[in-house]
């Protein structure tokens, strides 16, 4: 069974940090290019970062750039988001999407982008 499951969500005060995982199950994510997504309360689903299949090429939203760092380790098919000195506006559910599209920088944080979708963490920063 194909399964991508997102966690590592939580309740955090300002300035605190976080890493959200995105586990693949059932099939290898060496052949994705991957993104994450986050969707605060009454809002759309924003693009937040994305990484090319190798790794080598990430992207981040101009919101998140210099806090947020996205990686994958291939040997356990995983992707990660690491997140620095957390604000009340990033609060949301996070999800990781993947596509076999290769890495766009023009088109790599675009819901459309991606084919499949992980189940969201939920991200609550307040103090």
């Amino acid at each position: 069974q194909l399964q991508l499951v997102g966690s590592g969500g939580g309740s955090v005060q300002p300035g605190g940090s976080l890493r959200l995982s995105c586990a693949a199950s059932g099939f290898s994510l060496d052949y994705y290019t991957i993104a994450w997504f986050r969707q605060a309360p009454g809002k759309e689903r924003e693009g937040v970062s994305s990484i090319s299949k190798s790794g080598r090429s990430t992207l981040y939203a101009d919101s998140v750039q210099g806090r947020f760092t996205i990686s994958r380790d291939h040997a356990a098919n995983t992707a990660y988001l690491q997140i620095h000195s957390l604000e009340p506006e990033d609060t949301g559910v996070y999800s990781c999407a993947i596509t076999t599209r290769s890495y766009s920088t023009e088109s790599g944080l675009s819901v459309q982008w991606y084919d499949d979708w992980g189940q969201g963490t939920r991200v609550t920063v307040s103090s």
